[in-house]
């Protein structure tokens, strides 16, 4: 059995009104020691949501992403805010970012980004037997909603404008989950 690293030293070395960043000072097993940099995680979470209409359609949104100075497609999600659950939230986003609401959420898989320097989770919703309905958000813009075919994802997953790999996975996760419905 691996044993984990014994941290000498925390210290955080950088703070943004979003982001935390901690040095850790470790010592390994052999005696190596290294300084590693973390994200913290100090928030309740995410939701990503594959909302999935009557047409077996996934409801894409087309946003502005600073990282890359270009807008992207990708599916709603969001930070859990105090007092909800991944439901709630998964919910919330929904009509924040897609204009729909849903009667039937289940969440089906934890997943994380970058583990080796952030703490961070998300949690994945499938949202089904969708209704309108739009809550305000914190979006600078409305965004573009796009219904794309759920039975076409490997197509959805070759444009440049889809690149996101927490969605991808989350597309391939969705579907399969879907696919062992009765």
């Amino acid at each position: 059995m691996t044993t984990k690293p014994q941290i000498l030293k925390i210290s955080q070395s950088e703070k943004s009104r979003l982001f935390s960043v901690e040095r850790l000072d470790l010592k390994f097993s052999n005696g190596a020691t290294r300084q590693f940099e973390r994200l913290t995680n100090k928030g309740r979470g995410a939701v990503m949501v594959v909302a999935v209409n009557e047409n077996n359609e996934v409801l894409l949104i087309r946003e502005y992403a600073a990282g890359f100075e270009d807008y992207v497609l990708t599916l709603p999600k969001g930070v859990i805010d105090p007092g909800e659950d991944a439901i709630i939230a998964a919910n919330r986003e929904l009509q924040e970012e897609a204009g729909y609401a849903a009667n039937r959420l289940t969440p089906i898989k934890r997943m994380s980004a970058a583990p080796n320097y952030m703490g961070h989770m998300l949690d994945l919703v499938i949202a089904q037997d969708l209704y309108p309905n739009r809550l305000e958000g914190d979006e600078p813009e409305q965004l573009e909603v796009i219904p794309f075919p759920l039975e076409h994802i490997e197509e959805l997953v070759q444009q440049d404008e889809f690149h996101e790999g927490r969605a991808i996975a989350a597309l391939y996760l969705a579907k399969q989950w879907l696919n062992n419905q009765p």
